[in-house]
């Protein structure tokens, strides 16, 4: 008798020990794998003004993080952090869907969904007001007998760009950089230098560099945090004196075109655009375009080009 009441025992106090262990396995891990953070606008399809939808606050997040939406100077503020799709929110989709050469009809509709959730640069495509993406010049064809306008480049609010006379860019890395990905920005920066009047080089003291490149993750320490893999890539500053280029670590990482990941160089060249005084192109193989696909590598584009022998009266 006294052996089975002992292995009884034993089975309890095994029981006890394992539950534990188990039921903190996933649901507390931070570590634990969670949904693309644009993975939210999938499930918003369909919506249109007029309508009460969970989730719609997240998307008016989406739109006024990259400048299509500001209820500041609205007397609707008080519609900033609710559901409802109000006129702002269906004016604000319409310039998203110009921007971007879809049909503005101020619904979320299957293509819009399709572009909204792509990985891209976490620069706002809207600075200050403009009102879209094409605020550069415009080129004209003709293509059985009408008139077609192309839409370009655009600048930062003011035209920020580095003194003309300033022509040599010095470029660092934070210590700790792989050399994979020094080589990848490295091309980047060459790449400019043949199709600029600028030229680059890498210096020796990241603290002293004109151009100032790091790898973070999340919230760090500049006012722009990252979300996580699958959302915005990278960001840069405009010329200020001192230009920032920081990409997102959570992303996978590749170098050239590798399925599932995302190609640094083709990231360091739209970058630096930003870095030289590039805004985003809506012109879609312009390096200067907010998206991109995982998988791919581009190239500069005559509209880069173009844009900044504009902007430094070339």
């Amino acid at each position: 008798m006294a052996p089975k009441v002992f292995e009884l025992c034993l089975f309890i106090f095994l029981v006890f020990l394992v539950l534990p262990l188990s039921s903190h396995a996933n649901p507390s891990d931070p570590t634990a794998e969670k949904p693309p953070p644009f993975e939210f606008i999938k499930h918003l399809q369909g919506c249109h003004k007029g309508q009460n939808v969970k989730g719609l606050h997240h998307l008016k997040t989406y739109l006024e993080h990259f400048g299509y939406l500001n209820y500041g100077h609205s007397p609707n503020q008080t519609h900033a952090n609710d559901d409802d799709f109000d006129n702002l929110l269906e004016s604000a989709i319409k310039t998203y869907q110009l921007n971007y050469h879809l049909k503005a009809t101020g619904i979320v509709d299957t293509q819009t969904v399709s572009k909204m959730m792509m990985s891209r640069c976490g620069v706002p495509d809207i600075i200050n007001g403009t009102s879209s993406m094409r605020t550069g010049k415009k080129r004209h064809h003709r293509s059985h007998n009408t008139l077609h306008t192309v839409s370009h480049y655009s600048f930062f609010h003011g035209n920020l760009r580095w003194p003309l006379s300033q022509t040599h860019l010095t470029y660092g890395f934070l210590r700790g950089t792989t050399s994979q990905a020094i080589s990848a920005v490295s091309r980047a920066f060459n790449k400019w230098d043949s199709a600029t009047h600028f030229t680059f080089s890498q210096a020796q003291d990241y603290r002293n560099a004109n151009l100032k490149i790091s790898f973070h993750r999340r919230d760090h320490g500049d006012g722009h945090p990252f979300d996580g893999a699958g959302g915005t890539l990278a960001h840069a500053s405009p010329p200020t004196g001192t230009g920032n280029f920081h990409y997102d670590a959570d992303e996978s990482w590749s170098v050239g075109a590798v399925p599932g990941s995302i190609d640094m160089e083709t990231v360091a060249l739209h970058e630096i655009g930003h870095l030289l005084g590039l805004g985003h192109s809506s012109v879609e193989n312009a390096i200067m375009y907010p998206s991109l696909t995982s998988g791919m590598t581009k190239g500069l584009h005559g509209d880069d080009v173009q844009g900044i022998k504009v902007l430094y009266n070339q």
